[in-house]
């Protein structure tokens, strides 16, 4: 009746709802929301660099959120 792909697909869904959940409200009650917005667009910024330069894109969202995360935690103290 239902496929299996769509039934991974919810499973996998309640699963990240559940994890996230919790870990948001730890992210706002540390009062770290703009970090993880910041880690996001950087990561938008890695993967756009390494199309351009022609290597891996997952090497350079890895590389670029953790320049990004040293300098926000740098900036923030």
């Amino acid at each position: 009746m239902i496929d299996g792909f769509i039934v991974n697909a919810l499973i996998a869904g309640i699963c990240v709802s559940i994890i996230a959940g919790g870990l948001g409200c730890f992210i706002v009650w540390k009062k770290m929301a703009y970090f993880g917005d910041s880690l996001s667009h950087s990561s938008l910024f890695g993967i756009a660099l390494g199309i351009v330069l022609g290597f891996n894109s997952t090497i350079g969202t890895f590389i670029t959120c953790l320049v990004f995360a040293g300098f926000l935690n740098i900036f923030t103290k």
